[in-house]
């Protein structure tokens, strides 16, 4: 009996993850259980660390544009101006790390490994082995990454509290940025964060493919507002509605995958099919 190889990756929203999952099915019950195929190293990227044991890489692009957005600060307002941007906007992607964090050790306590974690200029990108089965296993998974943020805000809070404000500028800034990563994921705008918990909560009612049928129609919605509402406001927000209509579609495409590549033995991925490669050996 042959065997078939499929890749599944799967991108969230700003300041979320990206899960990439290699996986081998195979029909015949009496061969062995699937395993994680190696995927390459994240080309162009260098390795900062590997806290918790999960390694977190910086992409080459992330330096350009800190560059781009200092260089402009420094003409409009001179080294103090490009300086404090160049602060927040590390400040921004460290949060972006430990939200990242959040889902990766969360999927950790239900049995899931994170291979590692990168950082784009859009957000972070973190690779999963697989993703869970259990709806109420992928609900709080996907809860754990805004929870961080609203930890990291009250946590910031309380020191402008016991030290009268002491970094007050910078300080507020980044609860303020906590607070609208930890609203703006938790938009159902499927499959960003809010999105998965929309549909975690549906599959216990009507099923895990129809539950993403839904979250997926409710999520090209608030794409198509993002959209409109980039074109009149943020350029960025037309960005993040394309990957939210693709990404809704995709996980669309990955739910529809026969039960028998679905669910091989311990593997289940609920990822959304970016490339769908069939190899067959004989």
């Amino acid at each position: 009996m042959s065997a078939s190889t499929f890749r599944y990756a799967y991108l969230h929203g700003f300041g979320s993850s990206r899960l990439s999952i290699l996986t081998s099915a195979s029909r015949d019950p009496n061969k062995e259980a699937p395993s994680i195929t190696k995927e390459p190293e994240v080309k162009w990227s260098f390795r900062l660390g590997s806290p918790f044991g999960i390694p977190v890489n910086l992409h080459l692009t992330f330096l350009l544009l800190l560059g781009f957005l200092g260089l402009g600060e420094w003409a409009g307002g001179g080294f103090a101006a490009a300086l404090s941007m160049v602060v927040t906007i590390s400040a921004v992607f460290g949060v972006v790390v430990l939200h990242e964090f959040g889902h990766a050790l969360t999927a950790r306590w239900f049995g899931i490994a994170t291979r590692d974690v990168t950082l784009y200029p859009i957000g972070g990108v973190a690779r999963l082995e697989r993703m869970p089965r259990d709806p109420s296993q992928e609900m709080w998974i996907a809860l754990a990454g805004p929870a961080v943020n609203l930890a990291i805000a009250g946590l910031l809070g309380a020191w402008l509290a016991l030290t009268g404000f002491a970094g007050g500028d910078l300080v507020s800034r980044l609860i303020a940025i906590n607070l609208g990563l930890a609203v703006f994921n938790m938009l159902p705008a499927f499959p960003m964060d809010g999105g998965r918990v929309l549909r975690a909560v549906l599959a216990r009612r009507v099923g895990h493919l129809a539950a993403t049928e839904t979250a997926a129609m409710v999520g090209k919605g608030m794409a198509l507002l993002f959209g409109i509402a980039g074109l009149f406001w943020n350029p960025v927000l037309v960005f993040i509605a394309i990957f939210v209509w693709f990404g809704a579609g995709q996980e669309v495409m990955a739910a529809r995958v026969p039960a028998w590549v679905r669910e091989p033995g311990p593997f289940a991925p609920s990822a959304p099919v970016v490339h769908l490669r069939v190899r067959r050996w004989p």
